[in-house]
């Protein structure tokens, strides 16, 4: 049995006044708890465009690729790799790594269906712990 382990992190916050293509691609990561202010040198952010860039040309990248593309450390990137594989956000395909999906559109549905389940199974579980606790 394969127990998977997901962590989606919602930060409301304000969308950006600016409105550039940076600007969005950092506040739709931040409101998915993807960037810190420890990422001093926005390697995550870079890492982030890069797979979205590499989902145009649906063409998915080693974390060799995307560290020498990004002038960063194969640890730095399979770091931020597996941060990106625990929110659902990307998948890994063998030593390659790409968006979950096609677009962030879609990215963002189905992150919605993953929460829902998850909430779902949760007033589940509550539902029989409250019948067995009488409550």
């Amino acid at each position: 049995m394969i127990i998977r382990r997901q962590r989606i992190t919602i930060i409301r916050t304000a969308r950006p006044k600016r409105r550039n293509v940076n600007d969005e691609l950092k506040w739709l990561g931040q409101s998915l708890g993807l960037f810190s202010e420890r990422d001093k040198d926005s390697s995550l952010y870079r890492l982030f465009v890069e797979l979205i860039k590499s989902s145009r040309r649906d063409h998915a990248l080693t974390s060799d690729e995307l560290a020498y593309r990004l002038n960063l450390s194969r640890g730095t990137v399979v770091h931020h790799l597996n941060k990106l594989i625990e929110s659902g956000i990307i998948v890994s395909e063998g030593n390659r790594y790409a968006l979950r999906v096609a677009n962030l559109e879609i990215l963002v549905d189905e992150l919605k269906r993953d929460i829902r389940r998850t909430m779902e199974n949760l007033k589940s579980i509550a539902k029989e712990l409250d019948d067995e606790l009488g409550l």
